[in-house]
């Protein structure tokens, strides 16, 4: 594992340890939180925490700020000119965007998997290698490999065929295979934006078997469609709205009620919440 630079405000944060399990420390601790694309408010006043050694799942309708409040986990929508985030995310208790505070570092420690399975045109091999030769790691990647697709129980099926294209395996398999290449640079967070969404119903079900085997590992954020994902999988819920502005058609997310998924789905304190939930709307 690379060492963050001394100047870094995440020198301060501490690494993963999977040795504490039953320790529920809240790793994001999101406070106010408004997101824009130039003038428009994208997002509004979204506060909740994110515990360690949990699956944490964002459920809503199309266009309520699931997906942008995931990106400032990791800070990609730093990658979007227009964006601007107001508000506080501390991770740790170190503020995401402070401008001490390194973007790269921060996507080291906090992967991300995406919507469509993305390998890379390269080797299974190479594909999961690639994050740890980016921080300047050159021994021990036969070990880092093995050990990144153990995790994502993919070793067995692919150990005999490391050196063919990522592009030939199966959408379960390659989901599989960008879930190993975002923990090989042992990441404490790992983001999914709606990794199943593309997955036949078998594919999907070893993907949300998978996050439950290595949550022990690693705290797991979720955007799902799927509610009955979310209360399969995750340990909290945060259910979305948006408000629509008659006048200009502008939609804004925000966070309506967040508790734990038990609770959120047998008895939520919000009408709004049960209303989605029991499919009254959505």
């Amino acid at each position: 594992m690379t060492e963050t630079p001394p100047d870094d405000a995440l020198s301060d944060a501490p690494a993963a340890d999977p040795t504490v399990l039953d320790d529920h420390e809240v790793v994001f601790d999101v406070n106010d939180l408004d997101v824009y694309y130039g003038s428009f408010r994208a997002v509004e006043k979204v506060d909740l925490d994110v515990r360690e050694h949990e699956i944490t799942a964002f459920i809503g309708p199309s266009g309520c700020g699931k997906t942008t409040v995931l990106r400032c986990f990791n800070r990609m929508n730093d990658l979007i000119e227009t964006a601007r985030v107001e508000g506080e995310i501390l991770y740790h208790g170190v503020n995401l965007y402070d401008d001490a505070v390194s973007p790269v570092e921060v996507r080291r420690r906090i992967g991300m998997v995406f919507q469509k399975p993305n390998p890379f045109p390269k080797s299974i091999y190479d594909n999961i290698a690639y994050g740890p030769r980016i921080t300047g790691m050159k021994d021990g990647l036969d070990d880092v490999v093995e050990k990144a697709l153990r995790r994502a129980a993919l070793w067995d099926e692919v150990k005999d065929r490391l050196d063919e294209s990522a592009l030939g395996m199966s959408g379960g398999q390659q989901q599989r295979l960008c879930i190993a290449r975002a923990i090989a640079t042992e990441p404490e967070v790992l983001l999914m934006d709606e990794p199943c969404s593309a997955l036949d119903p078998i594919a999907t079900a070893r993907i949300e078997d998978l996050m439950q085997e290595i949550k022990s590992l690693y705290t797991i954020v979720i955007v799902t469609h799927n509610m009955q994902q979310a209360a399969r999988v995750s340990d909290r819920t945060a259910f979305f709205t948006v408000d629509v502005n008659p006048d200009s058609d502008f939609r804004t997310g925000k966070l309506v009620e967040f508790d734990q998924t038990e609770t959120m789905f047998s008895n939520p304190s919000d009408e709004r919440t049960e209303n989605y939930v029991t499919g009254r709307f959505g």
